[in-house]
Order: C-alpha cells, then structure tokens, then sequence
C-alpha cells in the first residue's frame, strides 16, 4: 500500500456526544496516525519509534491518537467518542481498556469479551478483535473550559 491509499483511510472518522454540554462547549476532536517501527539504537539495541506514515504495507503496526478539547467557556460532561476502525485495518487494541466496541458497524455495543457473531453455518462465536468495527469510549470526567485529553488504539494494516 501506498501513501494514496493510506491517504483513503488517514482521514478516521469520529463523532461525538455530550448532551446539553455540547451546545454550551463544544468539543473540538483531531486525529493523528503513526506507523510503529523498530529503530536501532548507538548502543546497538532495538527501540521502538512512531513514525509519520510515508509508505504502509498489510501487517504495518498503526497507532491512532484521537485527541478531545473543550474548546468552549464552560464545562462538558458526559462526552462520548465514537470512531470507526478503517476497513483496511484490523482493530488491536486500546491504550487504556475503558472502551465498548461494535462490530456490527455500529449497532449494538459492549466489551469485546461480551460480544458473539454468527458463524455461516448458523452458530455463533465469541467476537474476535478482528471483528470490531468500531469504538466508543465515554469520558467520565468532567472537562473544563480549555482542558484536553487523547484516546488511543491500535490497528495493523491488512
């Protein structure tokens, strides 16, 4: 995969709730994108590094950090983050574990470890990582005027 393509997916799609607190302070959300390599180090030994993505290629390791600010005058509470996992990726993981995820493009949620879906044959299995289609985390804080925070998971390239 090229930068082009990269450039289909870069652009993550997010929505936001908060109530009546949306309407009084708005949350203002961006996102950032970074392909995790392993770069060696003077002392010989391995780090590991985020990178701006210039080229990426299935089984890249991506790091998504959506950040939130409360761009408004007063407080804001109960604010949720929805993002949806790009096609080209496959979901692995949060920074923190407080998220619900779907993966049925956003109808019903819960904690990965809840979720079932149907095999062909017409049983059901427990949801896989691969399967998430999207998160969602709710920011139980309440976010004064001008303060900030980031949320972030992980994806790798298909």
């Amino acid at each position: 995969m090229k930068t082009g393509f990269f450039t289909a997916f870069a652009a993550i799609g997010f929505s936001l709730v908060s109530g009546a607190a949306l309407a009084v302070s708005p949350i203002q959300l961006s996102s950032d994108i970074y392909v995790e390599k392993q770069q060696k180090q003077a002392d010989g030994k391995n780090a590991v590094v985020l990178e701006a993505p210039k080229t990426i290629l299935p089984g890249d390791q991506l790091v998504f950090v959506v950040r939130y600010k409360n761009v408004g005058s007063t407080n804001a509470n109960g604010v949720t983050v929805t993002n949806p996992i790009p096609r080209a990726i496959a979901f692995s993981g949060t920074s923190d574990g407080t998220e619900i995820v779907s993966i049925d493009g956003g109808k019903n949620w819960g904690k990965l470890s809840q979720l079932r879906t149907a095999s062909t044959d017409g049983t059901s299995r427990p949801a896989l990582m691969t399967d998430v289609t999207h998160i969602k985390w709710t920011v139980n804080q309440t976010l004064a005027a001008g303060s900030a925070g980031k949320l972030i998971f992980r994806g790798v390239v298909k």
